[in-house]
């Protein structure tokens, strides 16, 4: 296919499906697989509160837990945390934790009463038929004859009305398989009311939120309520939470701009929760104006559709989904979305709109899928998060890699730099004297939306970062040899995302490696919380790397890990990343013949391993190039004898002797870069390749 230079604006991909036969398409898949990548992120109500329903659901496959801080009092939100832990505890699974918060949300206030666990209900639900006459009044005890008055919780909500204005009121998350939403179209406003008509039937139940759509098509006309982004309810909940629990993320609702992040991070820091990772929540349209400085901010997005559905035409949602989930990839930072599987809230099995919505979202690149009204009061919660599994499990299968990786790769260099100086800035940070690593920086990613081309009309990508580099060419080397598992060490988590957002088919372990930090006159391991931050990623199963004496011992453990659960089989080749000193090495073993670690890779010699690389006959001598400019022996000079403790570097990658490291990961030669029978591609300056297998033995 030619390739045509991409026009201005957003960009998304296209996706050509790898596989088109129909036939083979609807062949049962296999009832129980080891991995999926799509996340599957819940949140806790009565329904899932449970011990037991958390076990279950954990072992289904959940990564992440929310409590959502709109609803519920703080006795639930403990108490569902408390479950969560024990669940963990029981099935020896990682779960993050996400705080939702209540932020701008303007609600309307009724009588609630609690019940055991501290969950709040509405003794009363209201019907309300089309035509119907509704007042939204800022006064308590108000009446007016012939019409419902509601009473808000906003005292401005007024002045931002206008004769005309959209209103919806409905049950929060309401979803669309329930008649619990009404449209009102307003009459008549004065300082203290809204007066409206409704323009459909519905049945009110649970809390009740309102939302003024965006009065204009595609500008912005509405004038913005004045609420802080964090409510003194929400800010009384984090603090007590964040006392007793870890608190991963922090989901802003209602962001509007950048400056809500470093806001809400402030907080964090005030009360000393500086590790918790701040999620922004795009639910208006002002998110979207404002959305790449946001993102660039941001730790993560989430796409709450069921808010931003009412902001945006419906024709335009698709794309703007799209458009985000790109420049999230690009960025390397997750992505979710909301809204999802609305008719499991009652039923046992999802529409056929609702499963393709799935795989869409799944192929448009998220990194996980958030229930909302599923889980919180739905009858199905354990089969609304199988069903979104299989369904993206499905998705993933077809979903067309090679191509994802080409468009990220055009544009990973415009975004490198920024994740590069992210990384040094955390890895230089062990603790400071309040306990906080280093600050993320402030990114400036506006130009990701275009690609510069050279005047062929090629693009061509930017030298990529050494982080970038390597994470780009770990998935290409794992792609090439048919790994069956990428494997990063790693204290932060940076070269896991990066190496996410390039969608390797394997699966990416991430041994999270412990570390010490300050925490004001005492010590603080850090490490688990880490490991739970990176579940929300696409691909990635995190776990806390044990003090190991050596390399070899702790690849032992991880290949017999993984080969108990089914992830890898004896033989299969493994992609490593790790750092070595100061050195970025990428790795590529194999699992030996009984799957209880490494085989022993023994080279000929290292002389004829390196010959054999470039393609030179073992007659010739072998080139030095001490600049370092693609000869293979920089400022060496080898003989057949030197096989034992030899290592050189060239473009950041450390080609380790195969005796003492069973890897080798050179750059390729100029004078045969693609010498038949060898792999080998560049990739920003880096290389990876294979072996011809007459080149080395298994021990």
């Amino acid at each position: 296919m030619a390739t045509t230079q991409a026009p201005a604006g957003p960009k998304t991909k296209w996706h050509f499906l790898e596989n088109l036969d129909l036939k083979s398409l609807l062949k049962p898949s296999p009832s129980h697989l080891p991995f999926t990548a799509t996340k599957v992120t819940i949140t806790i109500g009565p329904p899932c509160q449970s011990v037991e329903m958390l076990c279950q659901l954990l072992e289904a496959g959940v990564t992440c837990a929310r409590c959502d801080l709109t609803w519920g009092t703080l006795e639930f939100h403990r108490k569902s945390l408390e479950n969560l832990h024990e669940a963990m505890l029981r099935t020896r699974k990682l779960c993050a934790v996400m705080l939702d918060t209540t932020g701008r949300e303007i609600v309307i206030d009724r009588d609630t009463v609690p019940d055991e666990n501290g969950w709040l209900e509405h003794t009363t639900d209201l019907t309300i038929e089309a035509q119907d006459k509704v007042v939204l009044s800022t006064k308590p005890n108000v009446e007016v004859p012939g019409a419902l008055v509601l009473r808000l919780s906003y005292a401005k909500y007024p002045s931002m009305m206008e004769v005309g204005d959209q209103l919806l009121l409905g049950r929060y998350l309401a979803t669309g398989s329930e008649q619990s939403s009404v449209w009102l179209s307003v009459d008549e406003v004065t300082p203290d009311q809204v007066s409206c008509t409704a323009r459909n039937h519905a049945v009110l139940a649970g809390l009740l939120t309102v939302f003024h759509t965006e009065r204009s098509t595609y500008s912005l006309a509405n004038v913005q309520n004045d609420l802080p982004i964090l409510s003194a309810a929400d800010k009384e909940m984090i603090t007590k939470l964040g006392r007793a629990y870890d608190i991963d993320f922090v989901s802003l609702s209602y962001t509007r701009t950048a400056e809500d992040i470093t806001e809400v991070r402030s907080f964090l820091d005030n009360v000393n929760m500086p590790f918790s990772k701040v999620l922004a929540k795009l639910e208006s349209r002002q998110a979207l104006y404002n959305f790449p400085a946001i993102a660039g901010v941001a730790d993560g997005i989430i796409i709450s559709r069921g808010n931003l559905g009412l902001d945006v035409p419906p024709e335009k949602i698709a794309l703007v989904q799209k458009g985000i989930a790109i420049v999230c990839n690009i960025l390397g930072k997750p992505c979710m979305i909301t809204r999802v599987l609305d008719s499991m809230v009652a039923a046992p099995r999802p529409t056929r709109a609702e499963a393709t919505d799935v795989a869409n979202a799944v192929l448009d690149g998220v990194d996980a899928i958030l229930a909302g009204a599923e889980t919180v009061r739905g009858k199905y919660p354990l089969e609304t998060v199988q069903t979104a599994l299989r369904i993206s499990r499905e998705a993933e299968e077809v979903f067309d890699r090679k191509h994802h990786f080409e468009v990220v790769m055009q544009a990973a260099g415009e975004v490198s730099a920024e994740n590069e100086r992210r990384y040094e800035e955390e890895q230089a940070a062990d603790g400071d004297q309040n306990g906080h690593v280093a600050p993320e920086p402030v990114h400036h990613e506006a130009e990701v939306y275009e690609y510069e081309g050279n005047p062929s009309g090629v693009h061509t990508p930017a030298v990529l970062a050494r982080m970038e580099s390597m994470a780009s060419s770990a998935v290409r080397a794992a792609e090439k040899v048919g790994a069956a598992m990428i494997i990063c060490y790693t204290h932060t988590g940076t070269i896991a995302s990066l190496v996410s957002k390039y969608r390797p088919r394997q699966p990416i372990m991430v041994l999270v490696v412990p570390r010490l930090v300050s925490d004001n006159l005492a010590w603080k391991l850090e490490g688990s919380q880490t490991a739970k931050q990176l579940q929300i990623i696409s691909g990635v199963r995190p776990t806390l790397a044990a003090p190991s004496p050596s390399w070899e011992m702790l690849m032992e453990e991880v290949v017999q890990m993984n080969v108990a659960a089914g992830m890898i089989k004896p033989g299969d080749n493994l992609v490593v990343i790790q750092r070595l000193r100061e050195t970025l090495v990428l790795k590529i073993v194999t699992v030996n013949s009984r799957g209880t670690g490494l085989a022993i890779v023994r080279s000929k010699s290292l002389e004829e391993l390196m010959k054999a690389t470039a393609g030179i006959p073992l007659d010739e001598e072998l080139p030095v190039d001490s600049e370092g400019q693609g000869g293979l022996a920089s400022s060496l000079s080898l003989k057949p004898s030197d096989v034992k403790d030899l290592s050189i570097s060239h473009n950041g990658i450390e080609v380790v002797d195969p005796m003492t490291q069973p890897a080798i990961v050179p750059p390729p030669s100029p004078r045969n870069p693609r010498h038949p029978g060898f792999i080998s591609r560049v990739m920003g300056g880096q290389a990876s390749f294979k072996f011809p297998a007459n080149h080395y033995v298994e021990e």
